[in-house]
């Protein structure tokens, strides 16, 4: 895989190829790559053979019963009046007959479209370093886009192991039920961090709707943290309170203008050991100028990763000297001293000395959330004017 900008460990050389984007394909060789995926279990609910047989008999089991019956009809119709009213009379299910073909035909095309996609996005993957499944039905990402609504699924996933691992797909969940049932669907890069950082959520101001931010997830406003620079112009910046600092130490202004010139379209997360870029479209599909940007996206940062990677939770560090501590003192027995204080190990290093480990304490590994009071003002008011116009309150005031 090839993402213009990387500078880390020499790897293979992947040069960006969108040609099995675009470029003829061998019917042949889509239906042995479909029939592959079907035996492997990796094609997405519903694209299964028996379904496809299944309306393909029905579809020319209608269209025998529409030819039997027109031949019929019109023999009916040589013998009077009588058979034009019977030849009326069954006219609906002729109608229902073609209708059923159609929608057959319709499916046996869509099907064949869906198998053409899948064959040239895995062409696509293989030519540029990369693997392809169709379908992802359960994932274990933090992200704030994976945890929410039901029946979530990531489709049309392309995963890349060099120079770090990176993942891009479609994904979709859905809210509510019944005739408020909404199905939420976004595009995400997923890049596999060196170590874990504090949760940080760049809501890009950018792609933000009428009400606010388009995420999924509100925060609270006091984690909200200021940048210099035009960097707030572009994104609103949340971290834990607290790491306002640790904040300041991965963006750095250099950070910052890559972020500005290449991801301000984009919402990002920072969570765990993961960078997660999500927007409100389809990211893997089959036009070349999409992956061209998302690879150009992914290369322009890969290169700061490095200076992420030195970052370490001070916090960390106190809290290993206190379990130390207490260790000390449960296991100590005779060896305390009558101060109460254990003595000191000559081959021990002194615990504030030592570098923390790689993680991120309790406080700095989510966001708290905060109450989306726009939502629930218009909700409120929606609600308040059904309520007043069906007990004819409303009316009142527009005599």
């Amino acid at each position: 895989m090839t993402l213009p900008g990387g500078s880390e460990a020499a790897q293979p050389a992947y040069p960006f190829d969108a040609r099995p984007l675009v470029e003829p394909v061998d019917s042949a060789a889509v239906r042995a790559f479909t029939q592959q995926q079907r035996m492997a279990g990796g094609l997405p609910s519903g694209f299964t053979g028996s379904s496809v047989v299944g309306i393909v008999v029905f579809g020319v089991a209608t269209v025998m019963f529409a030819s039997v019956f027109l031949t019929v009809a019109f023999t009916v119709i040589d013998g009077g009046l009588g058979g034009l009213g019977l030849l009326v009379g069954l006219m609906p299910l002729l109608v229902i007959g073609l209708v059923a073909t159609a929608v057959a035909i319709a499916f046996v095309a869509g099907t064949r479209v869906a198998a053409h996609r899948m064959y040239r996005l895995d062409r696509f993957a293989r030519a540029n370093g990369m693997s392809y499944l169709p379908a992802l039905g359960t994932h274990s990402l933090p992200g704030l886009i994976f945890g929410v609504g039901n029946g979530r699924m990531a489709t049309d996933v392309l995963r890349g192991e060099q120079p770090r691992f990176v993942e891009f797909a479609n994904y979709e969940y859905s809210t509510g039920s019944g005739k408020s049932r909404t199905t939420h669907k976004w595009g995400y890069v997923a890049v596999k961090l060196d170590v874990p950082l504090p949760h940080i959520v760049l809501d890009a101001t950018g792609n933000n709707g009428l009400f606010g931010s388009n995420l999924p997830a509100a925060f609270d406003k006091d984690q909200r943290l200021g940048l210099e620079g035009d960097f707030d112009r572009y994104f609103s910046l949340y971290c834990p309170e607290g790491y306002e600092a640790d904040a300041l130490y991965l963006f750095t202004p250099d950070i910052m203008a890559r972020f500005i010139d290449n991801v301000a379209a984009l919402d990002v997360e920072i969570v765990d050991d993961w960078l997660l870029l999500y927007a409100k479209r389809e990211f893997s599909g089959l036009d070349p100028a999409t992956w061209a940007w998302l690879f150009s996206v992914v290369g322009a940062l890969l290169d700061k990763f490095a200076q992420w990677a030195r970052w370490r939770d001070d916090r960390l560090r106190a809290e290993a000297a206190a379990e130390a501590d207490a260790s000390a003192l449960a296991g100590a027995g005779p060896g305390i001293a009558a101060g109460g204080a254990a003595s000191a190990m000559p081959f021990q290093a002194p615990l504030d000395a030592l570098r923390p480990p790689p993680g991120v304490a309790l406080q700095g590994r989510r966001l708290q959330r905060g109450v989306p009071w726009v939502s629930f003002i218009v909700v409120g008011a929606i609600a308040l004017y059904w309520l007043l116009s069906q007990t004819g309150i409303l009316a009142l005031f527009f005599r």
